[in-house]
C-alpha cells in the first residue's frame, strides 16, 4: 500500500521536520500485523481516499502541495457520509506517526531477571505425550489451574498459542510494536454490531494479563450474590478467602500517590470538589515506576502478571508449558458408557504439524472468545447457550485540555477509580495510554490534527466501563466471529458515563473537553457539552469493550448454562471450563481477581470430588 500521501495530507507535513517521513514505513508493520479483513479494509478506504484526489484534481495525494492536501480533505470532512471512513484511516496513522514523533525514552532501570518457567516451544515438544491434566491456555484461570493440580502431585501441561516474553524484552522495544505482537490480531479484534466494537485480548504466556491495566477489584458481593441465588452458582459463595489468596499471591496493594502521575492526581481533584467517591486504584504492581506501559508489558517487573506470579508456583511443583501451540480439539473416549470422556487434545505446531497430549482432565482457559470455538471444533458445542450470554464492559474516553502541562504517559497507566456512579452501572477510571498511543480522542484532520497532536501532553484522559447486559455471541468454529449489538439501556449508560467524565475534567479545571464525538469534538461548559449530548447517540461514540465473559457460564440450570455449578462442562466427562467464559454475568468490575478466584474455586472443587 503507498500511503505517503496518505499520512501527508492527515498530519499537514510541510516537510519541516523529519518524523513524518519516517511514519509510513511505521503504519506498515502495523497493518502487516492486523487480521486480513482489517488490513483490506483500509486498504479499501486509502484506496478510495486516492480515487477521490485524482477526480478531484487529477493528481494523486502525494503530489498535491500542503494547502491542495488541506483542501481536500476539507471537501471530504463536510460529508457526513464519509467520517467513518476517516476514521478509519486516522486511527492507524496517529498510531505510528505518535510512535515516531515521541519515541520511547530508555527507563532508568535494569530489568529484574524473571522467575523460571519450564517454557518449551512446540516445535521441541514430542508428537505424543501424556500427562494427568491438559490446560488450554496460560492466562489468569489457566495459570490458576495449573498451579492448583501441579501442588496437589498431578503432572500438568499447559498449552499456549502465543509466545514467552521477558521483562527484559519489553525495555527494548517500542510500545506500539509491542502492542502488534502481544495481541491477538495485532489489536485489532473487533465485535462487528451496532455499532461495532475493538475488543482487544492478549495472547501470550500470562494471557491478557501480560497486557491488562494492573486494576484489581476483587469481585463485588452483590454480584456473588446474584450468581449464586440467580444462577446457581454456588462457589460464588466461596470466593472470599479465595480472593484473599489471590490478593497475596499478586502482591495487590492500593496504589502510592507518589507514582500516580498528573492524570490521576486531576482525577482525584476533581472528584473531591464534586464530592464524588474516588481514590487510587487498588493494583498488583509493588514498586511501579509510573512507565505507563502497563498494556504492552511492563518493562521493570513490577506489574505481577501471571507469568510472574502464578505460573512460576505452577512450574515449581512440576508443570510444563508449551509456547506456540494452538490446540485444535479436544480428544473424547466415546467408548465407555454415557456421555464421552475427555482422553487429551490436539494442537497444531507454527509449521503446521500435530501434537498429541493424552490425559484424562482437560481445563479450557482459552478465553471467552476462543473456549467455545475449541468446544465446537471438538464435538462438545452442543448446549443452545455456549458462545451466548457474552458480556463486553462497552467504554469510551473523554480527554481534558488543561492549560498547564499534564504528560498523562508520566505515571500509572490506570491510576483512579471514581466509584459515583457504580451502583448504576458506570465505573471512571484515569487511564492514560502508553507513550506514543494516546491519540484515539483527537479531533480533526491536517492542520487540525497536527495542532491538537503537538499539544497533546496538556490532556488529560479518563475512561468509563459499563455494567453491560450480556448481548453479545461467539460464534464459528476454525475463525471466530464476535457478535454484539449494544442495548440501548447500555447506549443510555454510555452517555451518562461521558457526561460524568466531562463533568469530572471540568471540575479539576480543565478548560475544554475533547468528547471524541466526530461531528461535536469540542465543549468549553458543562452546559455546552449537555447540548451536544442532546443530537447524538451512544453510537457515534469512539467505543471500546474489554473483558469478555459468560459465554460458556456455570449454573444450576441446565438449560440455560453450559458448564454445571462446579465449571464442569455439560454433556462431557473430565472437561473443566476455568477461563472468564464460565463466569455467568458480567462482574462489573475489571475481573481479573475474579476469573481467578473462580479457577481456584473450580480446581479445587474438583480435587476434592475427584482427586
Amino acid at each position: 500500500m503507498t500511503a505517503e500521501g496518505l499520512v501527508a495530507a492527515l498530519l499537514a507535513d510541510t516537510g519541516d521536520e523529519d518524523w513524518p517521513a519516517r511514519v509510513p514505513n511505521r503504519l506498515d508493520s502495523v497493518l502487516a500485523a492486523l487480521p486480513r479483513p482489517a488490513r483490506a479494509g483500509v486498504h479499501t478506504a486509502v484506496a478510495a481516499l486516492e480515487t477521490y484526489a485524482v477526480l478531484r484534481t487529477g493528481r494523486r495525494l502525494a503530489t498535491l502541495d500542503p494547502d491542495a492536501r488541506e483542501s481536500l480533505l476539507g471537501s471530504l470532512a463536510a460529508r457526513p457520509r464519509l467520517v467513518p471512513l476517516l476514521d478509519l484511516l486516522k486511527v492507524p496513522v496517529m498510531l505510528a506517526a505518535c510512535t515516531e514523533r515521541m519515541p520511547t525514552a530508555p527507563l532508568a532501570v535494569t530489568a529484574p531477571e524473571d522467575p523460571p518457567l519450564d517454557c518449551t516451544p512446540a516445535q521441541e515438544w514430542p508428537t505424543r505425550s501424556t500427562a494427568d491434566v491438559v490446560v488450554v491456555g496460560s492466562g489468569a484461570g489457566g495459570a490458576v489451574a495449573a498451579r492448583t493440580f501441579a501442588r496437589a502431585g498431578l503432572s500438568v501441561v499447559v498449552l499456549e498459542e502465543g509466545a514467552h516474553h521477558s521483562t527484559a524484552s519489553f525495555g527494548r522495544r517500542a510500545p506500539l510494536d509491542r502492542f502488534t505482537e502481544l495481541y491477538r490480531d495485532g489489536g485489532a479484534t473487533v465485535a462487528v454490531g451496532n455499532p461495532p466494537l475493538l475488543l482487544p485480548v492478549g495472547r501470550a504466556v500470562g494471557g491478557t494479563t501480560v497486557v491488562n491495566s494492573g486494576t484489581c477489584y476483587r469481585t463485588p458481593e452483590h454480584v456473588l450474590g446474584r450468581w449464586s441465588s440467580a444462577y446457581g452458582f454456588r462457589l460464588a459463595e466461596s470466593f472470599g478467602p479465595r480472593l484473599d489468596e489471590i490478593e497475596r499471591t499478586l502482591r495487590v496493594a492500593t496504589q502510592p500517590l507518589d507514582v500516580l502521575g498528573n492524570n490521576g492526581l486531576l482525577a482525584l481533584a476533581g472528584a473531591e470538589r464534586l464530592g464524588w467517591r474516588a481514590g487510587p486504584l487498588r493494583r498488583n504492581a509493588p514498586g511501579c515506576k509510573g512507565s505507563c506501559q502497563c498494556v504492552v508489558g511492563c518493562p521493570t517487573g513490577a506489574k505481577q502478571s501471571v507469568q510472574l506470579s502464578v505460573l512460576p508456583d505452577a512450574c515449581a511443583a512440576g508443570a510444563r508449558i508449551v509456547t506456540g501451540a494452538r490446540v485444535r480439539r479436544i480428544l473424547l473416549d466415546h467408548d465407555g458408557p454415557g456421555a464421552p470422556r475427555a482422553a487429551g487434545v490436539q494442537a497444531r505446531r507454527p509449521d503446521g504439524s500435530e501434537l498429541e497430549i493424552l490425559g484424562p482432565l482437560v481445563v479450557t482457559a482459552a478465553g471467552a472468545l476462543q473456549t467455545p470455538p475449541l468446544l465446537r471444533r471438538s464435538g462438545l458445542g452442543g448446549h443452545p447457550r455456549l458462545g451466548r450470554n457474552l458480556s463486553v464492559h462497552p467504554a469510551t474516553s473523554v480527554a481534558g485540555r488543561f492549560a498547564e502541562p499534564v504528560t498523562a504517559w508520566k505515571g500509572v497507566l490506570q491510576s483512579a477509580g471514581v466509584e459515583e456512579l457504580h451502583d448504576r452501572g458506570v465505573l471512571i477510571e484515569a487511564t492514560a495510554s502508553p507513550p506514543g498511543m494516546g491519540s484515539f480522542v483527537l479531533p480533526g484532520l491536517g492542520r487540525e490534527l497536527r495542532s491538537e497532536l503537538e499539544d497533546a501532553d496538556h490532556l488529560a484522559t479518563l475512561g468509563a466501563m459499563i455494567a453491560d447486559r450480556p448481548s453479545g455471541r461467539v460464534q464459528g468454529r476454525d475463525r471466530t466471529l464476535v457478535r454484539y449489538d449494544l442495548d440501548p439501556r447500555d447506549g443510555d449508560r454510555l452517555m451518562t458515563a461521558v457526561r460524568a467524565m466531562g463533568r469530572l475534567l471540568l471540575a479539576a479545571g480543565a478548560e475544554e473537553i475533547l468528547t471524541g464525538l466526530p461531528f461535536a469534538p469540542r465543549a468549553r461548559s458543562l452546559d455546552e457539552l449537555d447540548e451536544l449530548l442532546t443530537r447524538t447517540t451512544a453510537r457515534n461514540l469512539h467505543l471500546s469493550a474489554f473483558h469478555p465473559t459468560g459465554t460458556a457460564a456455570a449454573g444450576a440450570d441446565p438449560r440455560r448454562a453450559p458448564a454445571d455449578p462446579e465449571g464442569r462442562l455439560r454433556g462431557a466427562h473430565g472437561v473443566l471450563v476455568a477461563d472468564g467464559s464460565v463466569l455467568p454475568s458480567c462482574p462489573q468490575v475489571n475481573p481479573q481477581l475474579s476469573i481467578m478466584a473462580a479457577a481456584l474455586a473450580i480446581s479445587e472443587t474438583w480435587m476434592e470430588r475427584e482427586g
